[in-house]
């Protein structure tokens, strides 16, 4: 291959990349619910556990490090969560989710329940939360002579942000089995408190029979769903803003950012309005015609605004401009 070739190939591999970066569906992961295993939670770890969200936080970084998504951070969620009053009661819910979803200006949400979590042998001395003993420095194990299995099951949804539709559906299960030890019984040793917050990222969990399965489980069903994601459907978030400043340089700030799906990188629409059509009869605004003025490139967003460069033969933009992502 000649020199001038293998050039050329490399800049046509070189402009796929952004490419294929920019065909990743978004998605963000709700916390599971577990209403229907929650007895079987308080009896393994002597309290309540909020074991959907540990399970949620497993799922996010299995399908961040196989990259078929864009996947939103937790804290990002969390905070929109908090502040549309979201319940556990929601956490399976497809019309929540979608109304999330839409906020968060993804593509699809996931959203599920924990069915089975624990153990699934014929003996009932798997210990409890504050066992005492030399398995004390775990604050969540007990150990018995035996066979000890551990099964976890979970459903999960993947809802359409604009419908609420379930566009897929799967089912992800785990299993471990391990003799001498209980099903929260473990090699290592470090300390722990009965009745603490759960660390199902810990390596002190995953080590246990129940964290093995948990993390089979959580493989499972980061597989069927990364087969998902070529299928999924791209929903564009309606974006509509004004622009707020204007610099000589062609900076120009708008005002709406991340919190209305603005990012970095993105090409929106500069348009000026020229004249309202009314009705005669009643007077009512039908429509305003808008004229294009060019487009701003996004370099920089926060929540609340964004920074881009203007290019295009009808500008210069002005401050009452209208952007959105319509052509």
């Amino acid at each position: 291959m000649s020199s001038r070739a293998l050039v050329g190939l490399l800049v046509c591999a070189a402009a796929l990349v952004p490419a294929n970066a920019q065909q990743k569906k978004r998605v963000a992961v709700m916390n599971f619910d577990y209403a229907t295993v929650q007895s079987q939670v308080s009896a393994l770890f002597g309290t309540n556990q909020d074991i959907g969200k540990g399970i949620a936080d497993l799922l996010v970084d299995q399908l961040v490090s196989d990259g078929s998504y864009s996947v939103i951070e937790r804290k990002a969620l969390d905070k929109i969560l908090a502040e549309q009053n979201f319940s556990n009661s929601d956490r399976a819910d497809a019309t929540t989710a979608a109304k999330i979803a839409r906020i968060l200006g993804v593509d699809a949400m996931i959203v599920g329940s924990i069915t089975q979590f624990g153990r699934d042998d014929k003996s009932t001395n798997i210990g409890g939360g504050a066992v005492g003993g030399q398995l004390s420095r775990f604050g969540i194990g007990g150990v018995k002579k035996s066979q000890s299995s551990a099964v976890v099951q979970i459903t999960a949804r993947m809802v359409d942000t604009s419908t609420a539709e379930i566009l897929a559906s799967m089912s992800g299960k785990g299993e471990s089995s391990r003799s001498g030890t209980g099903l929260l019984g473990a090699g290592g040793s470090a300390a722990g408190a009965a009745g603490a917050a759960l660390d199902m990222r810990s390596a002190n969990f995953a080590n246990t029979i129940l964290g093995e399965a948990v993390t089979k489980c959580v493989a499972d069903l980061a597989r069927q769903l990364e087969a998902k994601a070529g299928a999924l459907p791209t929903n564009v978030a309606p974006i509509s803003g004004l622009v707020a400043d204007v610099s000589p340089d062609g900076t120009v700030i708008i005002n709406v950012g991340s919190k209305a799906g603005v990012q970095k990188g993105q090409t929106l629409a500069i348009k000026r309005q020229v004249r309202v059509v009314k009705d005669p009869a009643t007077g009512r605004v039908l429509r305003a015609i808008e004229d294009p003025v060019g487009a701003i490139t996004i370099t920089d967003v926060d929540e609340q605004s964004a920074v881009g460069k203007f290019s295009g033969g009808g500008g210069p933009a002005k401050v009452g401009d209208a952007v959105s992502n319509s052509k």
